[in-house]
């Protein structure tokens, strides 16, 4: 069910939309202020902003610019404004569309409906892979932990984003070396654990885990409440595991 985050000082406005775009089996939650709007960003993860230009607190403008600093998420803008430059000075800024008020709900929802179907329809298969609140764009070469970035060394991301494609699915080492190394590469097998080792430094606080599989290898998976029990040592040579995808 997509979420919709509604962000408008006008608490009539907010259950208008609010009302039509459930019917449409959208969910929705509200806020009336900025500050609000940037904190709910974080917890909410919605998958579009519907967001009033005038504000008590931070002008829209602002709003969408901190936004897009740390998100691509679509984003409707909503004015009782009807000069050209606000919309020009938004659609500038990031934001998809632009509705004036007032405005036909439904209008809102066709809106609405056509932003997420471009915004879906950019998002080529397999460039977002997530597991837990970690995030990699593989386009971007971008990895991020509730939307905070995180610093990576280029081997890092690579075995990192090998890892993600292939979550669940148990890697040698001689497998990692091959993926994200390359067949030219005749360094160490420690190689691998060095890295593993810095990775799991780095995502500790996400929702994803680095196991060690004994007498195998390494495996990606999200983090339960006893996967800190299972995770083994340190990584032995074995067996063979299913074909990987290969970090290209």
């Amino acid at each position: 069910m997509p979420k919709i985050l509604i962000v408008d000082d006008e608490i009539k406005i907010i259950e208008l939309a609010k009302l039509y775009l459930e019917r449409e089996a959208y969910r929705v939650e509200g806020v009336t202020n900025g500050h609000d709007a940037l904190a709910r960003l974080r917890d909410l993860k919605p998958d579009l902003i519907v967001l009033d230009l005038m504000l008590p607190d931070i002008d829209g403008f602002d709003i969408c610019r901190q936004i897009r600093v740390r998100s691509d998420v679509p984003i409707l803008m909503l004015t009782a404004r009807k000069d050209d430059v606000d919309k020009i000075v938004g659609l500038e800024m990031g934001a998809d569309d632009y509705l004036t008020k007032p405005f036909n709900p439904r209008e809102l929802v066709a809106r609405v409906r056509a932003i997420l179907r471009r915004h879906q329809a950019s998002l080529q298969p397999s460039t977002i892979l997530e597991v837990g609140n970690l995030r990699i764009d593989l386009s971007r070469h971008e990895a991020t932990i509730d939307a905070e970035p995180m610093k990576l060394r280029t081997k890092e991301f690579a075995l990192l984003a090998v890892l993600a494609q292939n979550v669940e699915i148990v890697l040698t080492r001689e497998k990692l070396l091959d993926l994200v190394w390359g067949f030219d590469y005749y360094g160490e097998t420690r190689t691998v654990d060095v890295h593993v080792n810095h990775l799991r430094e780095k995502i500790g606080g996400s929702g994803a885990q680095i196991e060690t599989v004994r007498g195998t290898g390494y495996k990606l998976v999200q983090k339960t409440r006893d996967s800190d029990a299972r995770r083994g040592d340190a990584p032995l040579r074995g067996e063979s595991s299913p074909e990987p995808t290969r970090m290209s």
